[in-house]
């Protein structure tokens, strides 16, 4: 298994250089003391712990799996102590509001925090991982007593949280879920229902677990808009936020995975549990989507982090394996052979790798100071464009840097080559944790959806084009000659996103299933594009600190040549959604259902 390396110095590129966070946390409400002194500072901190504490328990975690037994699950051996380190050290805190025990630190740094946490270890990451969601839940929709309940301890990493959508009948339908709540006497609800796929759903590593659950009242109508939402704690808490007897909530059994098998994925029973009522009824769905977006941005850094990985991991053996000669002559005469980065072909997957997990991670930090400045700022107008910008990027992030982020994984098997497949060297391990990143919170198909039907054609392409006014916007400031070779393409592909756009909205007027057809492709055709916006911006900013004669050139150097890569090797691929999504539905719905019988 590859010792994970924090690449603290480009995260501080695209922080500092890229996002010009000191500029912007210093004009939002409460962040003013976010400087990138401070930030840098405890990302420096945050490296040690997920190098010194988190990486060496990745693989033996994944060989030891978690166990289920009457009194709960146990977790892999250093898993605990490694959560008591974390929570001591004030981590869970991080982000949340100072009102219950928060630092107050931006969302950024949060998800920054968490890129090096996860990549480390992305299981041992599931089980505190999931509790932001739960905080920014209670945070945003809780009553005043439920915040103060459950908060408090929830920030201080004391307790844990969960979200508890799916049932074994529904899948990503949540309408169809059947888990019930039963009104009681004293204003709690009996909650009755088996909820499946529960990441940390049960685990020993804190003393209280707080799920967030969609279940149905007893008048609720029929489908998505008859679920509500409701706090469920495993142990019951009494008003001063004191955990007491144990609720009818348990863990029937664990999940045998093909990856992320030191983290529990539960199926969990509710016996009459006691739960509370959060928000209005029937309005559940609608108040779980802060927990959902805030996953699926952590999903999304699942991507980046398996890219990184396994990008660090090949990088060290193809320096180091001898194979064969280079095309070109010996670059290892003393040797009986050359290391395999000479060869074109591995080249070609490392900078494949290097340029999805640095290009992802400019992309994804971005996305996160958009949060930030939803959150803090003061100026309505700001507010509203970066939502709209978080409302078109999200599913892009979450479909398309999980899928390249695989590919990635992959490709790091391939460099090993047949040691790539065997497991004491961890690489196969990468790609098995990656799998889910396309699945959970949403596959890349239901995200697909969500882009071209409700986030493009359904707000008749305004959130699109909020985007792609941005890329003119820069285009413009940057059309001199120097960066022409990324702006020149970036500019020509944001006008055909456009038109394409234009293009399926009307073939989708006449039959819906055309914006089915085209989804996946118009997914994957917008992330290239999203990627080459991020890659020109980097390549500008490098290209200016050379010029600047800044030190560190070979720092600057690679980023140029890793955009001149992304440009003329990978950015292409969108051309092939493209045809693919204009050849129409004909092509998947015409043939028969029958005739798929083999």
């Amino acid at each position: 298994m590859p010792q994970y390396k924090a690449p603290q110095r480009d995260m501080q590129f695209v922080l500092n250089d890229v996002l010009d966070s000191d500029a912007v946390y210093a004009g939002l409400r409460g962040y003013e003391e976010a400087t990138s002194d401070l930030m840098t500072a405890i990302i420096e901190e945050g490296a040690k712990f997920a190098e010194n504490v988190l990486s060496p328990l990745n693989q033996s975690g994944d060989e030891e799996g978690c166990r289920w037994s009457e009194a709960g699950v146990k977790t892999p051996a250093g898993f605990p102590e490694a959560y008591r380190q974390f929570v001591d050290n004030g981590w869970p805190a991080l982000s949340a509001e100072p009102e219950f025990g928060g630092q107050g630190m931006p969302n950024l740094l949060g998800i920054a925090v968490n890129e090096m946490i996860g990549t480390a270890n992305w299981s041992w990451l599931m089980y505190p991982g999931l509790s932001h969601g739960c905080i920014k839940t209670l945070e945003a929709h809780g009553s005043d007593e439920q915040k103060a309940r459950y908060l408090p301890k929830l920030v201080a990493g004391e307790w844990t949280g969960t979200m508890c959508l799916t049932e074994s009948q529904c899948g990503s339908d949540l309408g169809l879920l059947r888990t019930k709540a039963e009104p009681q006497a004293d204003g709690s609800y009996a909650i009755t229902g088996t909820k499946i796929f529960i990441s940390a759903g049960d685990h020993d590593m804190a003393e209280n677990i707080v799920h967030i659950v969609l279940a149905r009242l007893p008048d609720a109508p029929e489908g998505t808009k008859g679920i509500s939402l409701f706090v469920v704690p495993k142990f019951n808490v009494d008003e001063d936020g004191v955990a007491g007897e144990r609720n009818a909530v348990r863990c029937a059994s664990i999940e045998k995975k093909m990856g992320i098998k030191a983290s529990a994925t539960c199926v969990m029973n509710f016996d009459g549990a006691r739960g509370y009522l959060i928000g209005e009824p029937h309005r559940g769905l609608n108040l779980m989507f802060t927990f959902m977006n805030t996953a699926r941005i952590g999903t999304a850094i699942q991507g980046l982090a398996h890219a990184e990985l396994s990008y660090q991991g090949a990088l060290e053996y193809a320096r180091e394996r001898l194979a064969m000669r280079s095309l070109t002559g010996p670059k290892n005469p003393e040797g009986p052979a050359d290391p395999i980065i000479v060869h074109p072909d591995v080249r070609r997957m490392l900078l494949t790798q290097k340029a999805f997990a640095e290009g992802s991670r400019a992309m994804l930090y971005y996305l996160a100071q958009l949060g930030d400045i939803v959150d803090r700022s003061d100026d309505v107008e700001r507010v509203k464009a970066a939502d709209d910008l978080m409302a078109l990027l999200t599913p892009i992030a979450k479909a398309f840097v999980t899928e390249v982020g695989l590919e990635a994984a992959n490709h790091g098997v391939q460099i090993y080559g047949g040691h790539g497949f065997i497991r004491e060297w961890g690489m196969e391990q990468i790609v098995r944790d990656a799998r889910i990143a396309t699945l959970y919170e949403g596959t890349t198909g239901i995200q697909a959806l969500d882009l071209i039907g409700r986030k493009v054609l359904g707000s008749g392409g305004k959130l699109l084009m909020g985007f792609t006014q941005l890329v003119d916007d820069f285009c413009q400031a940057n059309a001199d000659d120097a960066d022409a070779r990324y702006i020149t393409p970036l500019a020509a592909y944001k006008d055909e996103w456009l038109e394409m756009s234009l293009q399926i909205g009307e073939k989708a007027m006449q039959n819906p299933d055309e914006a089915g057809a085209a989804a996946v492709d118009y997914l994957m055709y917008s992330g290239y594009v999203t990627l080459a916006y991020f890659w020109a911006r980097m390549a500008v900013v490098a290209r200016a600190k050379i010029a600047a004669g800044e030190d560190d050139t070979a720092f600057y150097d690679a980023k140029l040549m890793t955009a001149s890569f992304y440009f003329d090797r990978l950015l292409p691929r969108a051309q092939a959604h493209r045809q693919a999504l204009l050849s129409g539905a004909g092509n998947l719905m015409d043939m028969p259902e029958a005739l798929f019988a083999v």
